[in-house]
């Protein structure tokens, strides 16, 4: 077999493309692997748009698990045949970032088959910008996890969400017996983090999303008790009176420890941190860009802290990887959709749309 098939993006072009490419070959310190899952994100097309795919054209897609097919010549304890899953995140590994369990900050950071992060040049995402959304994905060998029996292809492609899950709730620093909103609750990363809450010492959730029908199904997966807040169903005004505000507040009366939030766009990030009690924090990954409307006084009397994360570490997913190896977390009902390569055009365009009630995690399946 010399050719593949992979989703491919183009320079200028506004849609994503299936055709044939040759399959690749190992380096060195390669290793190839047969992709038997890959993991679908719903902002691909966003990014692409904004000119986040530094190199084009690309097989995009940045989450992948399978077996290896090939080894380089100077790669050891990979074998053909082993079950692995990639780590999407490139870096430089000897910045102090790297050293100190911050990779994604490094200056080389970027993902494979996916956006890059840093800034300046970077020369391993030159190499490996293709990602796994094709029948076989070559990566440096350190990117390489083995995968645990017990864990399914499936499941592993998403590793990297449940991860960056991880990350977030790590940055909050929560203490025992915490009540947390999660924004945005209805996707991806929302219900990977409503599966973890349990994980670190969650007493409450309070889901926010668009419509009621798509939260109910949510708060079945928590753990701890949850309650509901649907954009839907506050006052028409809400984005300018404070409607969400109000609502969290009736729900989290002393005010929330924290506010895990995915939101994309609008007031709804700024109006959650409102609903924060004193000392509280709130961690962004939604790439949101409406401006807070608090002013820094407001957040300095009330002691908040407002955090980021643009993605997780290795050593998060390796966190993710013990636990669904020991059964204490187990996620196989988050992955909603599955679809065939032969079918990911339809695929990238079902997970925008999210006509589909619920669809949480999406895999592509070679």
């Amino acid at each position: 077999m010399t050719t593949m098939l992979a989703l491919r993006a183009h320079r200028g072009a506004e849609t994503l493309v299936l055709e044939e490419v040759p399959v690749p070959e190992p380096g060195p310190l390669d290793v190839v692997v047969k992709v038997a899952s890959a993991g679908l994100a719903p902002g691909i097309m966003r990014l692409l748009q904004l000119g986040a795919f530094k190199h084009l054209p690309t097989t995009v897609g940045h989450e992948a698990a399978g077996t290896v097919a090939a080894v380089g010549r100077d790669v050891g304890g990979h074998t053909v045949g082993d079950r692995v899953r990639v780590h999407p995140i490139l870096n430089c590994r000897e910045c102090g970032h790297c050293r100190t369990d911050r990779d994604m900050m490094c200056a080389q950071s970027a993902l494979l088959g996916h956006a890059a992060l840093g800034q300046g040049a970077m020369p391993l995402y030159a190499e490996y910008h293709d990602g796994g959304l094709a029948e076989y994905i070559r990566v440096p060998h350190w990117l390489i996890d083995a995968l645990p029996d017990s864990v399914s292809f499936d499941v592993a492609a998403k590793v990297h969400d449940l991860a960056n899950a991880v990350r977030a709730l790590k940055c909050a620093e929560l203490p025992v017996g915490s009540t947390v909103i999660v924004t945005a609750a209805t996707g991806t990363m929302g219900t990977a983090t409503v599966k973890l809450a349990e994980h670190f010492g969650i007493a409450q959730l309070i889901l926010v999303g668009r419509d009621r029908e798509r939260l109910e199904p949510v708060a079945g997966l928590a753990g701890v008790p949850t309650g509901l807040v649907a954009l839907d169903d506050l006052p028409e005004d809400w984005a300018t009176s404070g409607g969400l505000t109000r609502r969290l507040r009736e729900l989290a009366p002393g005010g929330a420890d924290t506010v895990i939030d995915f939101i994309p766009e609008g007031p709804a990030t700024g109006q959650a941190m409102a609903a924060l009690a004193t000392g509280g924090s709130l961690v962004h990954m939604g790439a949101n860009a409406t401006p807070l409307a608090l002013p820094p006084v407001a957040m300095m009397m009330r002691c908040w802290r407002f955090l980021t994360t643009r993605a997780c570490t290795r050593n998060d997913t390796r966190a993710v990887l013990r636990l669904l190896e020991t059964g204490a977390l187990a996620v196989d009902e988050l992955i909603t959709h599955r679809f065939p390569l032969t079918d990911a055009i339809k695929a990238v365009d079902a997970i925008q749309q999210r006509v589909d009630k619920p669809m949480w995690m999406t895999v592509v399946n070679p």
